[in-house]
């Protein structure tokens, strides 16, 4: 520890941090292009392949207000290495599978290691860099680096499936996680588990509660919103959540302390990071959907042809972690959902006949701006919002709702026409997420004012308190 009480480490410990979230952020996509590949050697049966999708989803957002509040209660770094342990061997599973249902399983307990990973790594990013520059400047990397890894996914995911096989979409993270395992230790600092006593029946229920809501939005795609399977599931979702907020009213130990609800901040941080989500997710599958049916690009024509978007969304980061020491986070959430509207509008301007430069470039350049500025901006309200003993549920509702939002951006895509595969259909895709992108600028703009009697005194106080208590 150096004198000033700054970890001479915390940049290399970011660094670590910031290859766990690439890797998790890589692998709920990386399969999209290994789908054939892998229907064909495994031989699903009436369109289960997509299970391999939906399957990860499932367990990381059906398990990550658990996985956040266990960062809280148990450590963060504990929590952070277990969900990388389980993620090396669920990877290495998932590429030695010898049937269809076997790699589906190894999927699910990838995405439960993933929830596991997430958000305690995201807290202890928080945890690592004061508040304030240097932690906006982290937190700017953090966004930068899951924006690269959703577009590697695409690039990554055909290239390793077109040379060495499919199975290798997944032992690529066996070597990755190896490392984070081997350095963890000696970069991360641990914090002391604040667990006296559990709360199972909160945690059962959460759990149940955002597993249907997961699986209900993944399942619409096929069956549509009125589908059977589509309404019980979020029946269940919406019976489960009410249970689960009557349980924690009445728990001593609450998994989830409903008091970290009040915060406007933290709602309006986590409302514009669900909206872009939905309008990042949509507008991707889109893309893919017009520039692989119509432009007729391959895979990884298409990974480098939309490599400009992770580009500008660094670019967004770093200029969104510099305007939120001058002028605070509404206006830059505010501005970046404007430009990801801006960008899905030119993107709407597509035809038949469009070529990349006049019908793809413009969009994903502003799109690109947006989705970067937006997403840093998002993350520090939310976890600015929380005091240290919430910091790992905060950042597991943080992450939850940009995944809640990827998969309801997919949904939601699918159904407003990109399915049907014609250009009109993908107009009205691009111009729904533009209109989803301009409410969430005014939730942000509702939400995320700075209140007035918030003093630079304030979080001390809070902070000096919560050390006497512990």
């Amino acid at each position: 520890m150096a004198e000033d009480g700054i970890d001479p480490r915390r940049w290399a410990a970011l660094a670590l941090l910031c290859t766990a979230n690439f890797m998790v952020i890589l692998d709920a996509q990386i399969v999209l292009l290994a789908l054939p590949s892998i229907d064909h050697d495994l031989g699903f049966s009436g369109g289960g392949a997509q299970w391999v999708l939906s399957a990860y989803l499932l367990g990381f957002g059906g398990l990550m207000l658990l996985g956040g509040r266990a960062a809280d209660l148990l450590g963060r770094r504990r929590t952070f290495l277990t969900g990388t342990a389980l993620f090396l061997v669920a990877s290495l599973l998932c590429g030695l599978a010898w049937t269809g249902g076997a790699l589906i399983a190894a999927r699910v307990v990838q995405g439960i290691s993933a929830a596991l990973m997430a958000p305690s790594a995201l807290s202890l990013v928080t945890a690592t860099f004061e508040e304030g520059p240097a932690r906006n400047k982290a937190l700017a990397i953090w966004s930068s680096v899951g924006g690269f890894g959703a577009t590697a996914a695409l690039l990554v995911g055909g290239t390793l499936t077109d040379t060495l096989g499919w199975p290798w979409v997944f032992f690529l993270n066996v070597p990755v996680a190896a490392v984070l395992l081997a350095l963890g230790p000696a970069l991360l600092s641990e914090s002391k588990g604040t667990a006296r006593a559990y709360d199972p029946l909160g945690a059962l229920t959460v759990t149940l509660a955002v597993s249907a809501a997961v699986y209900g939005i993944v399942r619409v795609p096929e069956t549509g919103w009125t589908g059977p399977s589509t309404i019980a599931a979020l029946l269940i979702a919406v019976a489960a959540g009410a249970l689960f907020v009557w349980i924690e009213t009445r728990s001593a130990a609450p998994l989830v302390p409903l008091r970290i609800f009040r915060s406007r901040r933290l709602n309006g941080g986590n409302l514009a990071m669900l909206v872009t989500a939905v309008a990042a997710f949509g507008t991707s599958f889109t893309v893919s959907q017009y520039a692989q049916g119509v432009l007729d690009y391959s895979p990884l024509e298409f990974g480098l042809a939309t490599a400009v978007l992770p580009v500008m969304a660094v670019v967004g980061s770093y200029a969104a972690q510099s305007a939120i020491g001058r002028v605070d986070v509404r206006p830059v959430a505010t501005t970046g959902l404007v430009f990801m509207a801006a960008g899905c509008v030119a993107l709407g301007q597509i035809t038949e006949n469009s070529t990349y430069l006049t019908g793809l470039l413009p969009g994903l350049f502003l799109f690109g701006t947006g989705l970067g500025t937006c997403a840093v901006a998002a993350t520090v309200a939310a976890l600015s919002a929380a005091t240290d003993r919430d910091s790992g549920l905060a950042s597991g509702l943080n992450t939850a709702a940009f995944q809640l939002g990827g998969a309801l951006g997919v949904a939601v895509a699918s159904t407003v026409g990109s399915r049907t595969g014609t250009v009109d259909g993908f107009r009205t895709a691009f111009d729904t997420a533009a209109g989803i992108a301009l409410a969430g600028a005014v939730i942000a703009g509702l939400l995320l004012a700075t209140p007035r009697r918030r003093r630079v005194s304030e979080p001390t106080e809070v902070t000096t308190l919560e050390k006497e208590r512990t």
